[in-house]
């Protein structure tokens, strides 16, 4: 498996302190992109929070998420939370160790006091001690939070001294964008009151269960003002693989005023998200179809990279991006030129780089800035570089509506219908368009936009010679 060494740099450990105004929490960043460039430590707020217990719950759940392998538990798993100043809101966001569940806590400006943030996107440190302290937050006393150096050691900062090295696996960057682009395509499944949530959520399993039917429900259908396992899809149902992966909301039921559950149009095993509505805060878990599976296989942003405009248009959008927290596709086409379709592409692969992520709150993109390289998640995706190779060879014939594709010593048949495809391989049959094509159809799709291309050309060289 393919993974580099993620490289985080503080001026010093986060902490919980007595100052002059109280309880100080002092929350220290990483190198990190602003509206300014790239700085070492960029500083993203100060002032107080509304709610600081909720906030230091959610906060915790959030790094437990960080922490955590739901899937083959005895293997490490951390990396510091990614937060992002939007402006009127901070996002605190991480992903698990088996690419399996994506946590985000949104604390609003009602949340902070109605103080705006600075724009921008770096790690945190979340280090034990850390998580010691806010763990013994029970009263609502005001706090005070710094998210970056303090104001008068801005400039005087002589390097960091606290490292931390974190090796980081190229599907933890493929499944971070997936579970992104997965999220796009949810809808409004459920919505619970504080003491539905409460009574549903503690009565989910806190570990995995041995044997099928200790499983839990694989399904769950609104029913009465709360939801009830279902053994099947029936519509409206939503899927939870592996309930147990939803123990980080528990931290913060008390205070829960909904939860929401998001889910997309599914006759199958599929991602679905689970909201707390929190007084100024939300937090969310994606988890994903099933608990061995991680997002980074599900094949949703390989559309977006095979797309021969999507680098283009992805270069020239992210130019238009100011750490919005909420980005109007069309809003973006006129100014961009470009039709809302291919700003969607575009928007996609940028999710490739970390660059948006989605909210499904307000059903908006927004933009951040994750260090990471999106020609390195193409480069490593294993069924775009596997259908590259197949065009590159001419292994693919078209005609008509349909293609053979030579593949070793075997010939597949590629069918297509609009937007839909079907192939005669082996991981057709096993998924059925569930985890996105195949390498067969993607090489199919590439070659066939370049015989279009060719055509295009034909047709302007062949109206030129009778002008």
């Amino acid at each position: 498996m393919t993974r580099s060494v993620q490289a985080l740099a503080y001026a010093r450990p986060s902490s919980l302190e007595s100052s002059q105004v109280g309880p100080s929490l002092g929350l220290e960043t990483a190198g990190g992109l602003t509206p300014r460039g790239a700085e070492a430590h960029p500083r993203f707020f100060a002032g107080f929070l509304t709610d600081p217990r909720i906030a230091a719950r959610g906060l915790l759940a959030v790094a437990d998420v960080a922490a955590a392998r739901y899937h083959q538990r005895t293997l490490p798993a951390s990396l510091d939370p990614v937060v992002t100043g939007n402006g009127d809101r901070l996002r605190f966001e991480s992903f698990s160790g088996c690419c399996g569940v994506y946590a985000r806590l949104d604390v609003l400006q009602e949340g902070l006091d109605g103080r705006t943030t600075g724009h921008g996107t770096t790690n945190v440190d979340v280090n034990a001690p850390l998580r010691e302290a806010l763990s013994r937050i029970t009263a609502d006393d005001p706090l005070h939070l710094r998210v970056g150096p303090e104001e008068l050691a801005v400039t005087t900062l002589d390097g960091p001294v606290v490292e931390k090295k974190v090796p980081l696996p190229d599907r933890w960057l493929r499944g971070f964008a997936e579970a992104q682009v997965a999220s796009a395509g949810f809808d409004l499944r459920a919505e619970l009151t504080a003491a539905q949530a409460v009574a549903f959520l503690r009565s989910l399993p806190r570990t995995p269960s041995s044997g099928r039917a200790g499983r839990g429900a694989r399904w769950v259908v609104a029913s009465g003002g709360s939801l009830r396992p279902t053994t099947r899809p029936v519509p409206g149902a939503v899927c939870l693989p592996g309930p147990e992966r939803l123990v980080a909301l528990r931290r913060v039921l008390r205070d829960a005023t909904a939860l929401r559950v998001y889910g997309p149009v599914a006759d199958g095993a599929a991602a679905s998200a689970w909201e707390v509505v929190l007084p100024g805060m939300r937090l969310t878990l994606t988890l994903s179809p099933d608990s061995a599976r991680g997002f980074s296989g599900e094949g949703g942003v390989l559309e977006a990279l095979a797309t021969d405009d999507a680098a283009a248009d992805a270069e020239l959008v992210s130019v238009l991006l100011a750490w919005e927290p909420r980005i109007e596709p069309a809003e973006l086409a006129g100014q961009a030129g470009l039709s809302v379709e291919r700003v969607r592409a575009a928007l996609v692969r940028l999710g490739t780089a970390g660059r948006v992520g989605y909210d499904l709150a307000d059903a908006a993109y927004f933009h951040r800035e994750l260090p990471y390289d999106a020609d390195r998640a193409e480069r490593h995706n294993p069924r775009l570089v596997a259908a590259r190779r197949l065009v590159g060879e001419g292994a693919v014939s078209l005609d008509g509506a349909g293609a053979t594709v030579a593949s070793g010593d075997r010939r597949y048949r590629v069918r297509e219908s609009g937007a839909e495809f079907s192939c005669t391989c082996q991981w057709w049959a096993d998924y059925r368009g569930r985890r996105g094509p195949c390498k067969h159809a993607l090489a199919v799709r590439m070659a066939r936009r370049g015989a279009a291309v060719v055509d295009a050309v034909r047709g302007t060289a062949v109206a030129g010679g009778v002008r």
